[in-house]
């Protein structure tokens, strides 16, 4: 008898919605946050601000990283990977996507919580968009950190090594079948016609990254979380691969463009069974 899969989707602040869900409650966890790319916030140095929620009992002004506490993305990749480390399973997996803009403190608030990285994946991508302004390198790749609880006792995360090393794909030049994965992803950044049939994003990912996650890190029938949905493109991965999931997003106009992509899922997979 199959099992009937279901998603939540949440239109709301994902500070506020992470804190409602139990710990050790989803199987994997895929993060696609703003990167602060537009950001024109300027760092504010100084040890005279308390921050609230921060660290609980740390003693912020006897530490060097206090010189980032004004700064919005750090604090809130902090805040975030906090309440992720406390949701997710000791047998599951935390993927973080990032570019140069903000994977500078996605690998520092990890260390701080005493979240292990297990890979750090250069996303490679053959047809990126050029640089217009003829002033810098063209920007070719994003960076995707494989994290888990860390601690030689919660080493136990899911791996699905067999399947990843069977795994090849026409599109990626990299990944041949019976060879092991490498950190480095040949996947192109155009998308299919029907994942846009709803609407899109301005930073929408290709659906194959996210299957690729699922592929290496995917628990069937468990629990998949998006903390920032946008589009719902991980979601959408998710219920595809066979797991039930939660994602959050606050904006009214991508989170209905999710919201049909997901309803769009499961009426497919119920008209497959008859």
């Amino acid at each position: 008898m199959a099992t009937t899969l279901k998603y939540q989707l949440l239109n709301e602040d994902v500070f506020l919605g992470l804190r409602k869900l139990q710990d050790d409650s989803c199987d994997l966890c895929i993060v696609d946050p703003p990167y602060g790319a537009s950001t024109t916030k300027n760092w504010a140095y100084g040890s005279d601000k308390k921050i609230k929620g921060f660290g609980g009992d740390w003693k912020l002004t006897s530490e060097a990283w206090d010189l980032l506490s004004q700064n919005d993305s750090f604090l809130g990749t902090f805040e975030w990977l906090k309440e992720l480390k406390r949701v997710i399973k000791p047998t599951g997996s935390i993927w973080i996507h990032s570019t140069y803009h903000n994977s500078g403190f996605v690998n520092v608030c990890c260390q701080l919580l005493g979240l292990e990285i297990i890979n750090e994946i250069a996303w490679y991508k053959r047809n990126s968009f050029p640089n217009l302004s003829g002033r810098r390198l063209t920007a070719s790749h994003e960076t995707i950190l494989w994290v888990h609880k860390g601690g030689e006792k919660n080493r136990k995360y899911t791996f699905n090594y067999e399947e990843t090393k069977s795994f090849s794909a026409s599109y990626d030049m990299l990944k041949e079948a019976g060879k092991q994965m490498r950190t480095v992803w040949d996947i192109p950044n155009n998308k299919a016609k029907e994942e846009m049939q709803f609407g899109s994003h301005p930073t929408q990912k290709p659906i194959r990254v996210a299957e690729r996650i699922l592929l290496i890190s995917g628990v069937p029938n468990g629990t998949l979380l998006v903390p920032f949905a946008g589009s719902g493109t991980e979601m959408v991965a998710g219920l595809n691969y066979g797991m039930n999931v939660i994602g959050f997003e606050i904006e009214p106009d991508y989170f209905n463009i999710a919201k049909k992509r997901l309803d769009n899922v499961l009426i497919n997979k119920s008209n497959s069974l008859f």
